[in-house]
């Protein structure tokens, strides 16, 4: 008897069929809004990941020397590998570039709620504008990802916030600080203490009273508040552009989930202007869903060309629990179209081969018997994958050059002409021939 893997997850057929769902969802709306789909690997050069995020990180990844001596690491997160693949086709690539895909990523990290070591994460990139319309473009994907999962307002938020703005007040203290442990912390204030909060950003090289007075600021309500506060170039443009990307994502239809707040930070380093998250409007969900942001400095540092990007990274274990929360978590449990029952011998078998051949062709999942199963427990087989409707082949049935169609739901069966079924399109039931 082997135990499965910490971390690490089985999904059987119910819980794939709900999985399969929302993955649909999240890509048909990557689809509609012209992403396409990039296939990428699951293991790159250890190297990568600690150039991006110093030695640290390899604490942090499934990391190893393969056969070849090459130190290498199952994938953490995708933006890493999309930044390379965009710099090995630069010249070739017409921006912008617009790509997603849905795959697993590993972490070795501690497990807790929403959060495991092998994870299925969507991910949803532009690539090559700098414009406002293009973060706008990313907020509107993840709110009508959202909706179409069944979602509304009242279910989830986006707290929207922009590093410069939250680099520029740093600078304007006066003091000489670790920016990105400071950006780090801010990123941890919801998680932590306001005691330990405070401590993060002394020593991040705030003293204290500065540390109370940047987290002060950041409670402002009107965006003027910090460009007054800051007095510098950098806060002013970046509030600029943070109200230019809300004005676009007004026209785009998603201003209406977002909040301005600045104490949302993104942990990642490589993060340089509008970050937003995603959480549970109601609380009960109490950690960030997914978020995304622009990246413009990865691409080039790693050898590209300067490039700006932005994208978001919907994972599927967070967004199950939103969607349990909220009552909108698809079915988990398989359903059949069609099962076709085969009683008696002669030519039952090949009619009934032919009929399920027929059927599939048009596009409908069918099932048949695979046990040589008499009547009663073919039946109850079909009810047990929810088949909608059974069609009975049968010696009776070929010899009235008919099949029978039985509604699962309500028991009821009827005769129909072999000759007339199956149809050369559409999905026919009982009701049907009734």
């Amino acid at each position: 008897m082997y135990d499965r893997l910490k971390g690490f997850r089985d999904f059987y057929p119910d819980e794939m069929s709900a999985r399969r769902e929302v993955i649909d969802v999240l890509e048909e709306t990557a689809r509609r809004y012209g992403f396409r789909e990039v296939g990428t690997p699951a293991l790159e050069r250890t190297q990568m990941y600690v150039d991006k995020s110093g030695e640290e990180i390899v604490e942090e990844l499934y990391a190893f020397e393969d056969r070849g001596g090459r130190h290498v690491a199952l994938t953490p997160e995708l933006t890493p590998t999309v930044a390379r693949m965009v710099v090995a086709r630069q010249g070739e690539l017409g921006l912008p570039v617009k790509w997603y895909s849905t795959r697993p990523f590993w972490r070795y990290e501690q497990v807790q709620q929403g959060r495991f070591r092998e994870f299925y994460q969507a991910n949803i990139d532009v690539i090559g504008s700098a414009e406002p319309e293009a973060d706008a473009e990313i907020l509107a994907y993840a709110a009508d990802a959202m909706t179409g999962l069944g979602l509304s307002g009242d279910d989830f938020e986006f707290r929207v916030s922009h590093r410069d703005i939250l680099g520029g007040l740093l600078e304007s203290l006066e003091a000489d600080v670790d920016t990105q442990a400071a950006i780090r912390a801010v990123d941890k204030r919801a998680k932590i203490d306001v005691d330990e909060y405070h401590d993060l950003l002394a020593s991040a090289g705030l003293s204290i009273d500065q540390a109370r007075q940047f987290d002060a600021v950041l409670g402002a309500d009107d965006l003027e508040e910090l460009v007054d506060f800051a007095g510098t170039d950098r806060v002013a443009e970046a509030v600029e552009n943070l109200r230019a990307v809300l004005e676009a994502a007004e026209e785009l239809g998603a201003r209406q989930f977002c909040d301005v707040s600045l104490s949302t930070a993104r942990g990642l380093d490589y993060y340089t202007g509008v970050v937003f998250e995603c959480f549970d409007s109601t609380g009960e969900v109490s950690r960030s869903v997914f978020g995304g942001g622009r990246y413009d400095d990865l691409i080039e540092s790693f050898g590209g060309q300067p490039t700006p990007a932005v994208g978001v990274a919907p994972g599927l274990a967070p967004l199950s629990l939103l969607c349990q929360r909220a009552g909108v978590w698809p079915e988990e449990e398989p359903t059949t179209d069609y099962y076709v029952l085969t009683v008696g011998g002669g030519d039952t078998r090949a009619v009934a081969a032919r009929v399920a051949r027929e059927l599939r062709a048009l596009g409908h999942v069918v099932e048949a018997d695979l046990q040589d199963r008499g009547f009663g427990d073919q039946l109850s087989y079909a009810d047990r994958i929810n088949a909608e409707t059974v069609i009975i082949v049968g010696e009776q049935d070929l010899a009235d050059g008919a099949v029978t169609i039985k509604d699962m739901a309500s028991g009821d069966q009827t005769q129909v002409p072999l000759d007339d079924f199956p149809p050369e399109e559409g999905r026919p039931t009982y009701e049907d021939y009734e």
